[in-house]
């Protein structure tokens, strides 16, 4: 199994969301073909109705500490209640260009 199957196994599991994108933009990175190290997740869920942005990052995380500690190295996170996804005609922002590694 992918680590983005993985991510989007644990994510659906921990929140329930009614959209979820999991895109690996590792090749926007300076890190070997195949790293699956740097993603964007889009999550819209019911279960961020009242939270603060922090926590719904936290909600995420949380759910993905195990891959964080094999590998894992960044996530791109655009959390959303299904109000605000609709609000946003469902679209999340693109993921800005790398600057870190030899790209900077």
């Amino acid at each position: 199994m992918t680590r983005q199957e993985t991510i989007r196994g644990k994510v659906e599991a921990a929140l329930a969301p009614s959209h979820l994108e999991v895109i690996d933009e590792s090749h926007m990175h300076s890190v070997p073909q195949g790293a699956e190290s740097h993603f964007k997740v889009i999550v819209v869920s019911e279960r961020f109705e009242g939270e603060r942005l922090l926590n719904r990052h936290r909600m995420v995380n949380r759910a993905l500490a195990e891959e964080f500690n094999n590998g894992l190295h960044a996530l791109a996170l655009h959390t959303m209640t299904p109000d605000e996804w609709f609000e946003k005609a469902g679209k999340a922002a693109d993921s800005p260009e790398c600057m870190g590694g030899s790209k900077s």
